[in-house]
């Protein structure tokens, strides 16, 4: 099951009676809020909100909360319980983004929605507990869909790199919330080895992160021209993605396609590390714009599996690419439940 974040949304998950609840998903952008009616797992009724638009969380759910309540009319009814994914460090009572201008005490949230529990969890904590529900239509698998059982990982190129991964005991499902993403990116072969040495001249330590990333990416696109010699204009991630998916660049298409053989190998990495013998899934915003080549035709899969001796360990762990940008709300509605676990 979800287990809090900090002593202090430990102290305000004390058991209350079940309610409808309110979730979120709260980026750098873009505020997803959902509704969870009394009783139900389906999170019903979402909005989403910009964060540019409001000047807190207060602020933007009470504009959700007003909109709600006139659709919903006599059926409505205040939440008593909320959980909130938040893209920053939940650990804590102060609650700061890093590419928003929104930053508030937990505490005082609560106290201002007359919340009776108010949960904070990162953002990626959330998307790993959403993973034992998700739908085949919320998937797009490499092989055959994932089992949600034991354990699951999940990695999330978007403008960092997330990693979280979620595993079954007797309780529920217990989230597994770390900085993956900052462990050291390995080469497997000696281009990549001359790709690391080249990024190491600027970057002491070459994370997963550095390069499996929005912000990483035009690093990548830069290093892979300077290892074989291209010249080449410096482009921004968006310009890489749309002219590798175009086809018409060879450069980003060998950026891509290393890009996919590196996330492959650090995704390889997690299952092992994790034990994660339920499925691997890849989120963020990254992969799925980069369409079928990407993720079914690169070398993805392959590097996965190159493991030595235990490739057939990994042969038998699926991955799977999370189509539903939505999918954060649910891990968070899966949260709440579980504290009446």
């Amino acid at each position: 099951m979800h287990r809090p974040s900090s002593p202090l949304s430990a102290a305000a998950a004390a058991p209350v009676a079940a309610g409808a609840a309110l979730v979120a998903d709260i980026g750098g952008s873009n505020a997803r809020f959902g509704w969870v009616p009394p009783g139900a797992q389906e999170v019903q009724h979402v909005r989403t909100l910009p964060v540019a638009a409001h000047a807190g969380p207060v602020e933007a759910v009470r504009v959700y909360l007003q909109g709600l309540a006139a659709a919903l009319g006599p059926a409505y009814q205040a939440p008593r319980r909320a959980a909130f994914a938040v893209a920053a460090t939940a650990v804590g009572d102060a609650v700061d983004f890093t590419n928003s201008p929104w930053s508030f005490s937990r505490a005082g949230v609560q106290a201002q929605l007359g919340l009776e529990v108010l949960l904070i969890l990162n953002d990626f904590e959330a998307l790993a507990l959403s993973l034992p529900r998700l739908r085949a239509s919320q998937l797009r698998a490499h092989g055959a869909l994932p089992r949600p059982a034991g354990t699951l990982a999940v990695i999330g190129p978007g403008t960092g790199l997330g990693v979280a991964g979620v595993v079954q005991t007797r309780q529920g499902w217990l989230a597994l919330p770390g900085e993956g993403g900052h462990a050291t990116l390995a080469p497997a072969d000696d281009f990549e080895s001359a790709l690391l040495a080249h990024v190491r001249r600027d970057h002491a330590h070459v994370s997963a992160e550095r390069l499996l990333s929005g912000i990483g990416l035009p690093l990548l696109h830069r290093a892979v021209a300077e290892v074989e010699g291209v010249v080449a204009p410096a482009l921004g991630t968006e310009a890489i993605v749309e002219a590798g998916v175009a086809g018409g660049d060879a450069l980003a298409l060998r950026t891509l396609d290393v890009f996919g053989a590196l996330l492959g190998g650090f995704a390889g990495n997690v299952a092992l590390t994790l034990g994660a013998r339920g499925g691997v899934y890849i989120g963020g915003g990254i992969v799925p714009r980069l369409g079928e080549r990407f993720f079914f035709a690169s070398r993805f899969r392959e590097r996965f599996e190159a493991k030595g001796r235990f490739r057939a360990y990994l042969e038998g762990i699926p991955t799977a690419l999370i189509t539903d940008t939505l999918a954060a709300l649910g891990g968070a509605a899966l949260a709440i439940e579980q504290l009446d676990a």
